[in-house]
């Protein structure tokens, strides 16, 4: 009887102790943070690789299609909506590199949370709720995919590509494509079952046609009707139709205008919810 109520006290100290080291409560308000914060950790032992590929790849774009082709182009017919090419384009990169940078920080952390080393499971057993990881994880997101696409925009600025004062501006509706894909996505890689096919069927099937009907290195409008609603359903044209609008003053209706903004919103407030229903499925199994 003794030892049964040593033992009681003694789990008593020990779980008293572990409240005053844990905070619950700070957890269950700032747990986002925490997690967007651990993710970021992660980022920073990879940060010279990160700061070299956000660098290059952008080099490699812009002396290839934006210089190369685009002189043609611009000797030829001189530029495209008015403007040279690469003003033309630099919205459209901006906005794909978003976008991309942003799928592979949800999509990746989904799948070791989930599947291959299931973190997520571990961080659920503590105050945080599935909400918040989901939510972490797609702000570290962001955060990483901000950093890409701001280097990106510095490499077009050195290069040129911006004619005008307001071309910064091409920065955060590239942001804003990213964040409205990488919510929606992030849902999709929660539910997914089997990720060699999901990686196989994103890549070939939803990346690679969005991004060369998507009005990414032409107007979409000179593109045949048939293949225009793919990018009708494209965040990446919607991004970019607004991105040039409001760096050098591409002609867009007012309707469109609305119908481009409405888009990304609702595709970002679906995919958050979406997300957040994946990730209570999940955790609660």
């Amino acid at each position: 009887m003794t030892t049964t109520l040593d033992a009681a006290k003694s789990m008593h100290r020990t779980r008293q102790g572990s409240l005053k080291i844990v905070h619950v409560d700070r957890i269950r308000q700032w747990g986002t943070y925490y997690v967007a914060e651990a993710r970021m950790r992660i980022m920073l032992k990879f940060f010279w690789s990160v700061l070299s590929t956000a660098a290059l790849n952008p080099v490699l774009y812009l002396v290839s299609i934006g210089i190369g082709v685009g002189k043609l182009i611009n000797t030829h017919s001189g530029g495209v909506d008015n403007v040279p090419y690469l003003t033309f384009l630099a919205p459209a990169l901006l906005a794909s590199a978003a976008i991309q940078n942003a799928m592979d920080e949800v999509i990746f952390p989904v799948m070791e949370g989930f599947k291959w080393n299931k973190t997520f499971f571990a961080m659920n057993a503590t105050p945080l709720s599935a909400k918040q990881i989901a939510n972490g994880v797609f702000l570290a997101a962001m955060i990483r995919t901000l950093f890409s696409v701001a280097i990106y925009g510095l490499m077009i600025f050195l290069f040129g590509g911006f004619t005008s004062s307001r071309g910064w501006l091409a920065i955060p509706f590239g942001l804003f494509a990213g964040a409205s894909f990488g919510a929606f996505i992030m849902g999709l890689a929660v539910a997914a079952k089997n990720d060699d096919t999901f990686f196989m069927i994103l890549g070939r099937l939803v990346i690679m046609p969005l991004f060369l009907f998507s009005g990414t290195f032409y107007q979409l409008s000179t593109m045949p009707l048939f293949l225009q609603w793919i990018g009708w359903l494209s965040p990446l044209w919607h991004a970019t139709e607004l991105s040039r609008l409001f760096t050098y003053g591409h002609h867009i209706s007012p309707i469109m205008i609305v119908v481009h903004f409405g888009y990304l919103i609702a595709m970002m407030i679906f995919g958050a919810r979406y997300t957040h229903q994946q990730f209570e499925k999940r955790l609660s199994k």
